[in-house]
């Protein structure tokens, strides 16, 4: 039996991690959730899956959890120190890492620490701490399974390759609810607009992320961590409608694709299961469906989302300068979705941010405790730009 804690279980990934537990209760239990703020939600999914363990942010929320699991035998914890405790609890066996941001990025090392195997829908843990999280993954000989769909598509077509048989990886993109669209007319999208995501339901910052191809930008670093190949031989492909998750090319020519419905049930049910597979749970392919009878691909518009351009520049850099934009973007995302920014001045602020720090100097080796200085100082370097403009 899997014994999972999970990090962000009311977020989107979190909750459709249990779903997977709740249609397999044979298969799975769960030891430990976390949460930020989505109480009365963290509440629900503890007295039904009855934890040995829960954690919140906030201290004040303490007593109306307690309240909320009277009767059951669940311990209540806050903070970092509690999300920690819940990364390491020492019944879990797998971490499902569905935390949102960098701040995922010490849990997921703790838990690796603790020898736990990893599903990681933390794509940012990867982006900002990549040759601190493999290193720790090797040393410690746990599995770091992907679970965005994307990465679980293209870890699925290499399954059984022989070894450097990989060429090029094509990683695909819905483009989100702006494809198709004008530089000139980004500059008048609303929040409203950009977190109607045509094909996926998700929360608001990767929403957001994936409007401005930022997302994409996360995944081509992510990629590049977990397959061991330079950004430069992963090529982001438009594929609107979602069908065909992401696709590699061998060295021989070779093109192996991975389809699905557009659900993040499945991945994270083979995240869960791997190495076996699982029963059917997601609604599954029909290639006589009306939808999927016309696939189609295109480039990115970079000219238009810049951001993707961004994105492979700092992952050809390296260092120190993926964590820097990472934590940039967060920022700048953040203030676009309180309604302080255009959606274009996200890409501005990541811009003048990254370039700041170039000129500073890029750190080649980067330390923990680098991430988290650097963090701090991106994000104050674009609150001070956003103060000087408004």
């Amino acid at each position: 039996m899997k014994v999972l804690s999970i990090l962000g279980s009311t977020g989107s990934i979190g909750t459709q991690t249990l779903a997977v537990c709740r249609a397999c209760p044979e298969d799975y239990r769960v030891a430990t959730l976390s949460c930020g703020t989505r109480i009365d939600d963290l509440i629900r999914q503890a007295r039904e899956f009855v934890p040995e363990i829960v954690s919140v942010q906030r201290e004040s929320d303490v007593p109306t959890v307690r309240e909320g699991l009277r009767g059951l035998p669940t311990r209540v914890v806050y903070g970092e120190e509690g999300l920690l405790l819940c990364a390491t609890w020492p019944s879990s066996n797998i971490v499902v890492a569905a935390m949102v941001g960098v701040r995922g990025l010490i849990p997921v090392l703790s838990a690796i620490e603790a020898g736990k195997d990893i599903a990681l829908a933390n794509k940012e843990t990867l982006v900002a701490g990549g040759s601190i999280v493999m290193n720790a993954v090797r040393r410690k000989g746990v599995a770091l399974l992907p679970v965005d769909s994307e990465h679980s598509a293209i870890w699925q077509c290499l399954w059984g390759q022989p070894e450097g048989s990989l060429e090029r990886i094509l990683l695909t993109a819905s483009g989100g609810p702006f494809r198709g669209f004008t530089a000139e007319q980004l500059n008048r999208v609303t929040v409203d607009d950009a977190l109607k995501h045509p094909t996926w339901s998700m929360g608001g910052k990767i929403t957001i992320d994936s409007a401005s191809m930022m997302n994409k930008g996360l995944e081509v670093i992510e990629a590049s961590w977990l397959f061991g190949i330079p950004v430069d031989q992963i090529t982001v492909v438009v594929h609107p409608q979602s069908i065909v998750h992401s696709m590699v090319r061998l060295k021989d020519g070779s093109v192996l694709a991975q389809m699905g419905r557009p659900s993040m049930i499945l991945p994270i049910e083979i995240a869960l299961n791997y190495p076996n597979r699982g029963p059917i749970l997601a609604e599954p392919f029909d290639p006589f469906a009306k939808d999927a009878s016309d696939l189609h691909f295109e480039p990115c518009d970079e000219r238009v989302f810049p951001l993707l351009t961004y994105a492979y520049h700092a992952g050809r850099v390296g260092g120190s300068l993926p964590a820097v934009m990472n934590s940039a973007n967060e920022e700048a995302v953040a203030a676009f979705l309180a309604g302080r920014i255009p959606f274009t001045g996200i890409a501005e602020s990541v811009r003048l941010c990254m370039e700041a720090h170039e000129r500073e100097g890029i750190l080649k080796d980067v330390s923990l405790e680098d991430i988290l200085r650097l963090d701090t100082s991106a994000r104050h370097f674009v609150r001070e730009y956003l103060s000087s403009i408004s």
